[in-house]
């Protein structure tokens, strides 16, 4: 934005210094004179021979010191209101210099100011810790970029080979062709409704309303039990009333994105449970279900976007790498926290803690 220049903040705090300086020395020039008035009246002096009234002889006398004094307290305020305002502004200029190397892409320098805390420290270091953020949501975001190009090429480089097969050899079977197509196709669609729910959860763009989330971990249980008895999987639900306060859609997401990963990765004839259940401040749902043991390390990034976990056990229903990073989005968007522990004995514990809906008043 194109601003008309005006006075620095170092000279405005200068002139200010300046002013309440020359403000406070004109008063106690004042007072002094007005103390030597009133003595010279309680105590007369000698009388000489003067022409003007003796008031007037003592104003005039100490008028021209006034002025010197006055003249001296305006240099001295000016240079020490100078350099008393550019240190106390020192730290604002840093922080300025900060912010055009952030505006010019240059998000990994920092401030780090030191001394005691004060108002430009917390200033700065609130500052350092966007710039934080910032680098590290820019770097997630690039790196999102790059997995999603490569992971829409894969389907598209498919389509394109299965054309070029069929356009050199013209006795091969259309059906099988058109099924292949179908099926790259489905796949592609997914992926692309997935980079959708995935934007929408981050942009935040629903509207909250009561949700119940045992009902929910019932709609997604029942949605899947045909997939997890198909691969001899058997899935337990508890928890009473859970009510908390979001999209019902987006948090059916969540619940069947938690169920399907438990079905997807899971030991043959494994186990899931989903449990819900209520606290005073948050509504938790918990799936866990069997599995080889995980590593923290591995735990702790399967909710980065594109992240499989090579190590976890994959079947033809693993997706793209994408349900947990949904699954988190999600929960940060309802103000939730999630939090993924490996189970002692195998697989993976996930918790999904909600604010719990306003309790209705019953006044």
């Amino acid at each position: 934005m194109d601003r008309a220049r005006g006075l620095s903040a170092r000279l405005k705090l200068t002139l200010s210094y300046v002013g309440f300086l020359m403000v406070a020395g004109t008063l106690l020039l004042a007072a002094v004179g007005v103390f030597l008035l009133g003595y010279q009246r309680a105590v007369p002096l000698p009388r000489p021979v003067v022409i003007a009234p003796p008031g007037r002889a003592l104003i005039r006398a100490f008028a021209p010191t006034a002025a010197v004094v006055l003249g001296l307290l305006l240099v001295f305020g000016f240079l020490g209101g100078w350099l008393l305002a550019g240190r106390m502004l020192a730290p604002l200029t840093r922080v300025t210099d900060a912010a055009r190397k952030a505006a010019n892409a240059s998000l990994s320098h920092r401030i780090r100011l030191e001394g005691r805390k004060d108002e430009f420290r917390e200033l700065a270091d609130a500052f350092d810790t966007m710039l934080a953020r910032l680098e590290a949501h820019v770097a997630e975001q690039r790196r999102f970029a790059a997995n999603a190009s490569h992971e829409l090429r894969t389907p598209l480089s498919i389509t394109q080979t299965l054309l070029e097969v069929a356009r050199d050899d013209p006795d091969r079977d259309t059906d099988e062709l058109v099924a292949r197509l179908a099926l790259v196709n489905a796949r592609a669609i997914e992926l692309t409704e997935a980079l959708l729910m995935l934007s929408r959860a981050e942009q935040r763009t629903f509207s909250r309303e009561p949700v119940d989330l045992s009902l929910l971990a019932e709609e997604a249980t029942e949605t899947l039990l045909p997939l997890a008895e198909r691969r001899g999987l058997t899935i337990a639900t508890r928890g009473d009333i859970c009510p908390a306060e979001g999209s019902s859609a987006l948090l059916l997401q969540l619940t069947t994105n938690l169920v399907h990963n438990a079905i997807a990765h899971n030991l043959p004839e494994g186990k899931v449970w989903v449990t819900t259940s209520v606290h005073p401040a948050s509504a938790v749902l918990v799936v866990e279900n069997t599995g080889e043991p995980l590593a923290a390390e591995l735990v702790s990034t399967l909710t980065e976007p594109f992240q499989r976990g090579t190590e976890r056990i994959h079947s033809d229903q693993a997706g793209f790498g994408l349900g947990l990073a949904i699954v988190k989005s999600i929960t940060c968007a309802h103000d939730g926290t999630l939090t993924l522990t490996p189970r002692p004995t195998g697989g993976l514990r996930v918790a999904v803690r909600l604010p719990a809906a306003p309790r209705p008043d019953l006044d």
